[in-house]
């Protein structure tokens, strides 16, 4: 800490002990707002372990108000910062970090530290299970494979198996890429697929299917067409953590079920293609503990 910054926080500090030690009636407290603008974690925590050596009645009358003013001083930051945030269509990647790091990300950074990673990863992947409607986060480390955290799908349409069609409102199934960020989704926030991959176009070229869909998304709100949506809270975590690792770092299995069920088989009325694209599923999901 500076010398500057230590006389702003000294002064912080004991505005906030001369109002709990003069503590009137509690609308008086109303004057110190413009200071809590400023107060730092550190200055937070002084203010609160005054209170806490104070009389109870003194706490009471203290406490909840200026918990209320702290809250409402940071919403109207973050309100503040809407104000700048460009509108939908002309937003960027780096206009999504600036507007929702501070908040989401110390999210994930716990996320990391509760199993003890390190953050952000050098590799993830995207673990989706159609029949349970989930989506695991696994982080790579020294080599070894962790499960970090689990999402629920709020959304996913068409059944089990893979897509075959255009407009057949069927997700994808198998081992794909993300190919790109889009800040200006009308889902909020979106990471485009590289579906149709390889495997997806050999198998549509022997079969002579010609329009085998495209424009594959994990998205935010709970609406799908092909696509995984995700709700905006964990999109806004999945989209940050997607561009602090990098798009080459990412794989996203999409399977018809959890493997540790038993093994994947494919229905008579699907390609005979299919039992390959699940065994192809289910080698990679050993790493994933399957």
């Amino acid at each position: 800490m500076n010398d500057l910054s230590f006389v702003e926080n000294t002064m912080q500090y004991f505005v906030v002990k001369m109002s709990i030690e003069a503590v009137a009636p509690p609308s008086n407290l109303s004057k110190l707002a413009p200071y809590f603008c400023c107060f730092s974690s550190p200055i937070f925590v002084c203010f609160v372990g005054e209170l806490a050596n104070s009389e109870g009645s003194v706490f009471k009358k203290a406490l909840l108000p200026l918990l209320v003013m702290f809250t409402a001083v940071t919403d109207a930051q973050a309100a503040s910062s809407y104000a700048t945030y460009p509108p939908a269509g002309s937003r960027t990647v780096d206009d999504v970090m600036k507007r929702y790091s501070p908040f989401v990300e110390p999210r994930i950074k716990r996320y990391f530290e509760s199993v003890g990673l390190t953050y952000p990863p050098k590799n993830i992947a995207l673990f989706a299970m159609k029949e349970e409607m989930s989506l695991e986060l696994w982080a790579e480390e020294k080599g070894k494979w962790s499960y970090v955290k689990r999402y629920d799908i709020e959304k996913i349409s068409g059944k089990k198996g893979p897509k075959l069609r255009e407009g057949d409102k069927q997700v994808p199934e198998g081992i794909y890429r993300v190919s790109l960020l889009n800040p200006n989704s009308r889902f909020h926030l979106s990471m485009k697929l590289d579906y149709p991959n390889a495997f997806d176009r050999k198998y549509a070229r022997l079969e002579g299917r010609t329009s085998p869909g495209s424009n594959i998304f994990i998205h935010g709100k709970q609406a799908s067409t092909g696509c995984l949506a995700m709700g905006d809270y964990s999109i806004e975590e999945l989209f940050l953590l997607a561009e602090r690792t990098g798009l080459d770092n990412i794989e996203v299995v999409i399977s018809p079920r959890d493997p540790k069920k038993g093994k994947l088989t494919a229905a008579l009325n699907q390609p005979f293609w299919t039992q390959i694209l699940y065994r192809n599923i289910e080698q990679e999901a050993r790493k994933f503990g399957r």
